[in-house]
């Protein structure tokens, strides 16, 4: 059944099961590929398997001509936990200044309703592909993030360094979807037509320059292990079998190798659907998570102009070069460590050379 976001303020045992099923390929026939990708048809082959009782919630995070994107993380975790808020505020929604598809789809909200996720997407360059990892790197707030912005009044560094450090802090910091589960199908083509007989690639002209045989992994689906691991760090569950790899379309053309030639492939299809089926039974075995302490449903932000205004004199300070006495910036800079002090931030640093 389609999802009724209201469900979601019902009583745990009184709602549908949820569940969010992500389409991470890149690829949409709206723009430049101008085919859609396999995960898409995958997507949707899921849908129609899981049980039509539960709310199966679904999205493609391909790039559609003009389309906002996910914003990257500005790792705030690394100045302090405290500072990385759940949900992320380092952007908003129907931001005119910097867009981000993360707020503007509401994912925060919806990977909070769904009981469990599924996470569909190619390996690319032994990895995943970079909307995926960019998603995943705004769900880090899912992993102890602040829950009350209110305590480093929005976004002030300073303050957030400090609670990192109190009794308070050990209160608010817990993982915020912990109890859900999470599954990943990847699947990929192992460089199609692209490798010779030994594995390196035929159109390379110093093949002395690395052995194939010390490829990162043997196992393809570790392409996808640091957002496997993001998950379990998280308490969300990773179970071993709802984790696959599958190659598809190996010693064959890209172009022989779409959607419409994958759906004819039975091996590849059958292992899809033995997966689909997995997910259903573990959830369906598994039960209804119960909601975090702290939910970004129905999340409102807590910012007041106040809040604007103080990091407003704060980033000018910086700017000039007299940072709060104390802060990390101040010491950075007193011992000639930080050479950032100026009026133009979006200057690079090549062109501060020219």
């Amino acid at each position: 059944m389609k999802p009724n976001d209201a469900n979601a303020a019902l009583p745990t045992a009184q709602r549908p099961f949820r569940v969010l099923v992500i389409s991470g390929s890149q690829r949409r026939q709206y723009n430049c590929p101008g085919v859609d990708p396999k995960s898409r048809m995958f997507m949707f082959r899921m849908a129609e398997r899981l049980p039509q009782e539960w709310e199966i919630d679904l999205e493609d995070l391909g790039n559609v001509y003009a389309r906002h994107q996910i914003q990257s993380c500005n790792a705030c975790v690394s100045t302090s936990m405290a500072l990385c808020t759940w949900p992320c505020n380092c952007y908003t929604k129907k931001s005119s200044m910097e867009p981000d598809l993360m707020w503007d789809l509401d994912l925060y909200a919806r990977f909070d309703m769904a009981d469990a996720w599924a996470i569909i997407g190619p390996v690319n360059w032994y990895a995943p592909t970079s909307n995926l990892k960019k998603m995943f790197d705004r769900m880090v707030c899912m992993n102890g993030g602040n829950p009350k912005e209110e305590t480093i009044k929005h976004k002030d560094p300073e303050l957030a360094m400090a609670l990192e450090h109190t009794e308070e802090w050990k209160e608010m910091s817990v993982n915020h979807l912990e109890g859900r589960t999470a599954a990943f199908f990847n699947y990929g083509d192992d460089g199609g037509v692209e490798l010779d007989a030994a594995g390196r690639p035929k159109i390379l002209r110093h093949p002395e320059y690395f052995d194939p045989a010390q490829e990162p992994f043997t196992d393809m689906r570790q392409a996808y292990a640091p957002l496997v691991w993001q998950c379990r760090y998280g308490g969300v569950e990773v179970p071993d079998p709802l984790w696959t790899y599958v190659d598809s379309g190996k010693d064959q053309h890209y172009s022989d190798n779409q959607a419409e030639h994958v759906v004819k492939d039975d091996r590849v299809m059958n292992a899809f659907d033995a997966w689909s089926d997995r997910f259903a039974a573990f959830v369906a075995a598994k039960g209804k998570v119960p909601p975090g302490k702290y939910r970004a449903y129905g999340h409102e932000p807590n910012v007041t102009w106040m809040d604007h205004a103080r990091l407003g004199v704060r980033d000018m300070r910086m700017s000039l070069g007299i940072p709060r006495s104390g802060s990390s910036p101040a010491i950075q800079q007193e011992q000639d460590l930080n050479h950032d002090a100026t009026l133009r931030h979006k200057r690079g640093e090549g062109e501060k050379l020219r």
